[in-house]
């Protein structure tokens, strides 16, 4: 169960004493949204903190060497790597698994998040930070996703029959595609990307996952 709290919650010492887990989060970073909804998907009880880097508690900000969000605190524990938080919670909360059992099929999910993260999340922050090079990035994102589109008619889910911290990974994404500028068009190549769209969305732990922020870049698009 995610409770949400608001910022001015910083100054009241959250973290004096650590009961239960915290995920200070921004509130409309896919990075943080990879990791909110592996907490729905694992169903924990955490306070959700929509924060700011200068909004993060002096003890936050004192063990994290980045200055940088999202964090997760869980009692002794302070994590401030999104794809090392999933791992955790998955280890932390073994049911249901998000990453397979034998080693050569985690060694490939792994390298799959680590593509992502080189090929499309690098792409969105171009884009998000509006750089020199924003509209590149968006035709190599829109290309990118409109070439792999078969694959997603082999299973329902990217390159698996079960979900995983893959789909928890390409989920923001898609979710930000419209904020993007990014236009997938209704093709027979692109229906099954639209259609695996379609069912990351409507999965009860994703729409658990969005914060407002994220539910209105939908709303407004």
């Amino acid at each position: 169960m995610i409770r949400e709290k608001g910022e001015d919650e910083m100054s009241m010492g959250i973290l004096a004493k650590r009961t239960s887990m915290t995920f200070f989060s921004d509130a409309v970073s896919h990075y943080s949204h990879r990791v909110r909804i592996v907490l729905a998907e694992k169903g924990v009880t955490v306070d959700v903190i929509d924060s700011t880097n200068m909004t993060l508690p002096e003890d936050v900000r004192a063990l994290n060497p980045y200055d940088s969000l999202p964090v997760l605190v869980d009692r002794d524990l302070l994590l401030y790597e999104p794809n090392v938080m999933m791992e955790y919670l998955d280890e932390r909360f073994p049911h249901p698994p998000l990453l397979p059992v034998y080693p050569v099929a985690r060694g490939e999910s792994r390298q799959l998040i680590y593509r992502i993260e080189r090929d499309w999340s690098a792409l969105v922050d171009k884009i998000l930070r509006d750089s020199a090079d924003a509209d590149a990035a968006r035709k190599e994102l829109r290309e990118g996703l409109i070439a792999i589109g078969p694959i997603f008619g082999e299973k329902p889910f990217f390159m698996s029959d079960e979900f995983t911290l893959i789909d928890c990974c390409m989920a923001p994404i898609l979710w930000r595609l419209s904020r993007l500028k990014v236009t997938i068009p209704e093709t027979k190549q692109t229906k099954p990307l639209t259609e695996y769209m379609k069912r990351l969305f409507n999965r009860e732990s994703f729409q658990a996952s969005l914060t407002e922020a994220e539910r209105e870049m939908h709303e407004t698009s």
